[in-house]
């Protein structure tokens, strides 16, 4: 597998953590902290085996931008956390920097 395809595993790792982390109640409930646990340790494997094809930056900026996106939108949708108009904001402009820094660089 290629480095993208193991970033977007750590993602995905980072994104279920993060959700049970939330489930989890402060750590009192087994199940939500038994995926935490699982979900971190997927998603800082799957990073570290990205990092091997992908810049440390690039790799880094995606991964936080894109879980930042997904997270916000979890708990939208399964814990019902509303967003202000600035938090929506600042979600976009989170996506845009991703997208630039990703953009193929100019040819001379």
């Amino acid at each position: 597998m290629g480095g993208w395809a193991w970033l977007t595993i750590a993602i995905i790792g980072e994104v279920i953590g993060t959700s049970a982390l939330k489930a989890s109640d402060g750590f009192q409930r087994f199940w939500p902290v038994s995926i935490v646990i699982i979900g971190y340790a997927v998603a800082f494997f799957a990073l570290s085996v990205s990092l091997t094809n992908l810049p440390l930056g690039i790799a880094y900026a995606v991964w936080s931008g894109i879980g930042i996106v997904a997270a916000s939108a979890i708990g939208l949708v399964l814990f019902g956390e509303l967003l202000s108009w600035r938090e929506y904001v600042g979600i976009v402009v989170i996506l845009a920097g991703v997208v630039i820094l990703n953009w193929p660089p100019a040819q001379p």
